[in-house]
């Protein structure tokens, strides 16, 4: 095939299962006259290979290695296929590919739907109690008609968010017809959010007023930690907390004691520190702690929407206009 001076190599290690055989030829197709070099990160007989000619690329596409990613001069451009960019928002490795003028985007939009659903399904099914109805389903088949006077209505509850990026902005979206009172708490407010937004200094006085905490942070210096005792024992008794960021960014063990008490009714984790979580470990049996495996990202169409993502920041960066999804 011949090539001309627009031509990009585009490198990729986005996996792709054997029965995704759709996925890779939309990739291909929409790769047109770029060349492209497809690895996977399962082959550790190729991860040299693949480094090797992570070099000689233009585009990166998929999760390369942070570090790999700086040592390749050529890369103008890496796409990852994750919501989360842990590995390359670190400050040594933001500089040097800041210096150098090489972008990062992440697949935020890919993932934005997904967690968004997951988090209004456990806000609305721990509302109705579904949880406590399934236990009793599974367990003595007890019919506990003596729920029905607890059960709460969302109408003018308060929701915080932790974070408002693409899920969190997303979730107020499909909160909306319920009528509840959404704040967001970000460290950098732009003016132009939907909802009210305060600060992390203003966080403390809030939590108080909070009956659901939505933690959507990334893992980072900064979030480490963040939701930790002092501010689990601050939020309003009865509150419900949510973790769909990452599992460093929550204290577990204070998390463990506050719904041991009681004082918290009820916990929901899609995400652990560590992962997977141990079978033993105390979450596991936290009274009303409900723990789904990281699943909230996942969907049928996910791959393919992966591709379609870059796909669609490919023709925007063939045309030099802005990147969605930018982080670096």
């Amino acid at each position: 095939m011949s090539r001309d001076s627009n031509t990009l190599t585009i490198w990729c290690n986005n996996d792709f299962s054997a029965d995704q055989k759709s996925e890779p030829e939309l990739l291909s197709s929409g790769a047109g006259n770029h060349r492209l070099l497809l690895y996977s990160s399962a082959e550790d007989g190729r991860l040299g290979e693949a480094r090797e000619s992570l070099r000689t690329a233009d585009i990166a596409f998929g999760f390369p290695d942070a570090q790999a990613v700086c040592e390749s001069p050529k890369l103008r451009w890496v796409q990852l296929n994750a919501a989360g960019y842990t590995s390359f928002d670190q400050p040594t490795i933001r500089n040097a590919l800041a210096g150098r003028g090489t972008i990062v985007t992440n697949s935020s939009d890919v993932y934005a739907e997904p967690c968004a659903q997951h988090l209004l399904a456990m806000i609305t099914s721990l509302a109705r109690g579904l949880p406590i109805a399934l236990d009793a389903q599974r367990g003595d088949r007890s019919w506990r008609m003596s729920l029905r006077p607890g059960l709460p209505l969302l109408n003018g509850q308060t929701v915080m968010l932790l974070g408002f990026g693409a899920i969190a902005r997303r979730l107020v979206e499909l909160l909306r017809p319920l009528e509840m009172n959404v704040i967001a708490v970000r460290r950098n407010i732009t003016g132009n959010e939907s909802i009210r937004v305060a600060t992390v200094s203003e966080l403390d006085q809030l939590l108080p007023t909070v009956d659901h905490l939505v933690n959507t942070l990334p893992a980072n210096d900064q979030s480490e930690g963040f939701v930790n005792a002092a501010r689990l024992a601050k939020l309003k008794a009865g509150a419900i907390i949510y973790n769909i960021g990452r599992g460093t960014t929550l204290d577990q063990d204070a998390l463990v004691r506050e719904l041991r008490a009681g004082r918290l009714s009820a916990a929901y984790l899609d995400v652990t520190n560590p992962e997977p979580l141990p079978a033993d470990h105390p979450l596991w049996e936290a009274p009303n702690c409900f723990i789904t495996p990281h699943l909230a990202g996942g969907h049928r169409t996910e791959k393919a929407r992966q591709v379609r993502h870059f796909l669609h920041n490919l023709r925007r960066f063939e045309q030099g206009a802005a990147l969605r999804n930018r982080v670096i």
